[in-house]
This record gives structure tokens, C-alpha cells and sequence, in this order.
């Protein structure tokens, strides 16, 4: 069991979290803290978060060494992107103006209309999922 002994205003602090966080995952170590100044067990804590017993036990560790700072976490950087942001402006434009205003003879642009497109012009080969990812994070529907 790993006792941690909070103030008042820590614990005031970590409610707030709990309360006002979106991520799912600094709220539950929030809550694991607060389960261990109240005494409880790891299992229980885990059981109770869903969570393994060894996830809580990492979590109480990261809130010794940095407190509050230290459960949100830093999520890893991930692969860069498959289509350059240097491209969102023409990408956009693509599809503000339609295939027709590309020269092309189509009603609608598609995902995998749109990566040919990408080929055809700038000679970069993706898919229509890249494509489509590339949509979402713009917020654009072809």
C-alpha cells in the first residue's frame, strides 16, 4: 500500500481535476491519489479505475516526484504526418473549388479521388485513408 499524506489544498486541487479534466486518464490518476490518502488498497484502487494494479502504482510514483504536473503525462510523438502541412492550402482550395475547378469531369470529390489528385500534382503517393485523416484534422468533407 502506498500511503500519501495531501493537504487541504492539494486535495482541494486534485477534486478540481477530477472534476473539470476531459482526459480520461489524468482523471482516474487524480482519483487513485485521492484513494490513497483515503488509505485504500492498489487492487482496490485498480479495480475500482479499471485499471491495472501496476498503472495505479506508476501513477501514485509520477505524483511523488512531480505532484499534479506529474499525472497528466506526455503521450508519446507519433509518426510524422503522411501529407505535409505545407499542402493544406492547396488541399483546401482543391476541394473548395470542386474536381471541375481541378479540370477534372467528376460530380464529388472522394478520399481516393483526391490522394490520385495529390499524385498527379505533386507526386506524393498516399492512400485514401492518409487522405482521409488529412480531412478530419482540417475539417473538411470532400
Amino acid at each position: 500500500m502506498l500511503r500519501i499524506t495531501l493537504s487541504a489544498g492539494e486535495q482541494v486541487v486534485l477534486e478540481q481535476t477530477v472534476k473539470t479534466t476531459a482526459d480520461r486518464r489524468v482523471r482516474d490518476r487524480c482519483q487513485a491519489v485521492l484513494m490513497a490518502h483515503r488509505g485504500r488498497k492498489r487492487k482496490a484502487m485498480a479495480d475500482d479505475l479499471g485499471v491495472h494494479r501496476t498503472t495505479v502504482k506508476k501513477g501514485l510514483e509520477h505524483y511523488r516526484a512531480r505532484g499534479v504536473e506529474g499525472l497528466k503525462g506526455q503521450r508519446a510523438p507519433g509518426n510524422p504526418r503522411r501529407i505535409p502541412e505545407a499542402l493544406a492550402a492547396t488541399i483546401v482550395d482543391w476541394v473548395k473549388a470542386g474536381p471541375q475547378g481541378c479540370g477534372l469531369n467528376r460530380a464529388n470529390w472522394t478520399y481516393e479521388e483526391l490522394a490520385g489528385q495529390l499524385y498527379r500534382t505533386t507526386g506524393i503517393a498516399r492512400k485514401r485513408t492518409a487522405m482521409r485523416d488529412f480531412c478530419l484534422r482540417h475539417e473538411l468533407r470532400p
